[in-house]
């Protein structure tokens, strides 16, 4: 069976007979269930040995299942970067990996889940003449038994997912917008499904990004032209493309480069003169998906660069407004504004879950680092419509619960965002938190070595924790709890007695002492900051120091001696996110998971 194709639209139509979906860039996937799950691609290969965190996920509801067998349905994997976004490259690249083990890796640091949107087979029958919406209407009953997520959740575990879909276009356009996601789906209710049909009841609106370009070469055997960008000084090919022009357009620049080009057997060279816009759908070493969309005669050559390029491929949400782009923010590390809103982009898939529903503390520094900075918790009287507030205390904080409110905060030069340990919805701590706080940088081995025996400690008591750089001299220690389950009177019995006795072992080198001038050149273990009202700078945060180092999230195998905070600026941490993935994915989960209480009985018995 081959799957049901979309046909591409310019503008997505509108009216009740419409149902809108998010567009996922991934492989699309038939998920055939009748003995044994499998993973059908376009091309008819079975896809289980690629993504064996599905096959294992499935295996797991198997008994669940049963009753509703056989099963066919449609859907895409992917790899999400955030709820309405997908990583195609990472999908590609698991797609040609070959060795069992090295799967198994990148499945465990780069998971991939199946977005699931249409149901072809139930218990057998077949449901593919029946309209659309009774089709949706099955697969959220199934996976309502199932206890499977009805919409899509990049921070759910759960590797099947089904597709929300809504009943109005344009605040689902806004969303894949502001978030950077490929597109929006559009399906009339009444359509029924036919295999290997591309049908224009399906239609698919992509987000176009536009990329300008130098032209730099022409083929004249195939017709492609090549576009490049400065990356420094140097010429780097970012795109090939024929698509887009019109007849006239294309003999103008054919015309153009054989006149003041230079021929190499069929290749035709030209110097940086003359610029265009190439319309994309994002960058993997090459622009996606190119298509010529205009000429750019007013565009400067040497304007096209690697971080104009890459402010394109990610403008800001339409409600934002960036002001002085080219700020020095960190001078130090030659990091303008633009450069920070850009790292807060990327990284708001894996921050934003960590600022959700806390009240916000921020630091601004208004001229940069170092320059005069100050606290904020109020907010202001006048936000933007995108900005929720919570009144807490007398105090008025912002809710950093969406990817807007994040960049209105960077525009204002927030370089650090500090959480409490819970959400506004409880008045119990969702994490217990050790700041592990050495004298200078320069004892930054202190907390390294505290940092293992910490996690020695917690092992022995089977709790999963998780680690970070404070951004600064120091690591930060994380145990996930239960929701609303245990007060901080219950952790602070964990954290006196784990603390008191690490003191104990190490007296040469740790201190629970308060005053800094009794400390000595001793690591300050810092039990007595976790409580209501105190809060912890947030993970991925950069913080105001002269590199804007990041609060950045470690595997534990990277703690070791090689370990240096000064490694993680903005442009390494986002390399990260496509080299170790992101170590606190599984933070909430692991949480609800803990056995926090049998730890507390054993501490109550001493």
């Amino acid at each position: 069976m081959k799957p049901m194709l979309l046909t591409e639209a310019i503008e997505a139509p509108t009216g009740k007979e419409w149902m809108y979906e998010a567009k996922y860039d991934g492989f699309r996937c038939m998920f055939v269930w009748e003995k044994q799950p499998m993973l059908i691609a376009r091309n008819g290969h079975k896809l289980n040995a690629m993504f064996p965190e599905i096959i294992d996920f499935c295996h797991k509801l198997h008994d669940n299942v049963k009753p509703f067998l056989p099963l066919t349905l449609d859907g895409e994997l992917v790899y999400l970067s955030n709820s309405k976004k997908s990583e195609f490259s990472m999908v590609q690249r698991r797609s040609k990996m070959k060795d069992k083990d090295v799967i198994a890796a990148h499945a465990a640091s780069f998971p991939c889940h199946l977005i699931l949107f249409d149901v072809l087979t139930y218990k057998g029958q077949a449901q593919v003449s029946l309209d659309l919406v009774i089709r949706k209407q099955l697969l959220s009953k199934l996976f309502q038994a199932l206890n499977l997520p009805v919409k899509v959740d990049d921070q759910d575990v759960r590797r099947l997912q089904a597709i929300e879909s809504r009943g109005q276009y344009q605040p689902l356009w806004h969303t894949i917008q502001a978030y950077n996601g490929e597109g929006i789906v559009a399906k009339k209710r009444t359509s029924r499904w036919a295999t290997g049909v591309r049908t224009k009841q399906w239609l698919k609106v992509k987000n176009w990004r536009y990329v300008t370009v130098i032209i730099t070469d022409y083929d004249a055997e195939n017709g492609y032209f090549g576009g490049s960008v400065y990356q420094q000084d140097q010429l780097m090919d970012i795109v090939v493309f024929k698509h887009g022009m019109t007849d006239d357009e294309r003999k103008t620049l054919v015309k153009f480069i054989q006149t003041n080009g230079e021929r190499k057997n069929k290749i035709w060279k030209l110097t940086p003169c003359i610029c265009v816009d190439i319309a994309c759908i994002g960058f993997d070493g090459k622009l996606r998906e190119p298509r010529f969309h205009s000429f750019r005669f007013d565009q400067l050559p040497e304007a096209c660069h690697w971080r104009h390029m890459q402010r394109q491929l990610n403008p800001l949400p339409k409600d934002v407004t960036m002001t002085h782009p080219d700020k020095p923010i960190f001078p130090a590390i030659s990091q303008t504004k633009n450069n920070y809103l850009l790292y807060l982009q990327m990284i708001a898939g894996y921050m934003l879950p960590f600022l959700q529903d806390r009240l916000l503390t921020v630091i601004r520094y208004p001229h940069g680092v170092p320059g005069e900075h100050f606290y904020q918790k109020s907010s202001p009287k006048n936000v933007p419509h995108f900005v929720s507030t919570e009144l807490h205390d007398e105090t008025n904080f912002i809710l950093c619960n969406n990817i807007e409110t994040l960049l209105w905060l960077g525009n204002q030069l927030a370089l650090e965002f500090h959480v409490p340990f819970q959400p506004i919805k409880t008045e119990k701590p969702t994490e217990i938190v050790f700041d592990l706080d050495p004298p200078s940088v320069n004892e930054f081995h202190l907390a390294i070595d505290a940092a293992l025996q910490f996690k020695a400690i917690f092992e022995q008591f089977q709790l999963t924790s998780f680690v970070k750089t404070s951004g600064g001299k120091g690591i930060q220690l994380y145990i996930p709890l239960p929701y609303d389950t245990f007060t901080y009177e219950e952790t602070g019995i964990f954290t006196q007695f784990v603390c008191k006795f690490l003191v104990e072992k190490n007296r040469d080198c740790f201190t629970i002492e308060r005053l800094k001038k009794n400390r000595g050149n001793k690591l300050y273990l810092d039990y007595v900051q976790h409580k209501g009202g105190k809060t912890i700078i947030a993970p991925f945060s950069p913080r105001g120091n002269e590199k804007g180092l990041i609060a950045a999230p470690l595997h534990w195998d990277e703690v070791n001696e090689r370990l240096r905070p000064e490694a993680f600026t903005m442009p390494t941490v986002l390399d990260r996110m496509y080299t170790v993935g992101n170590p606190f994915r599984d933070f909430r989960e692991v949480g609800e998971k803990q056995a926090f209480n049998k730890v507390l009985d054993e501490l109550k018995k001493l």
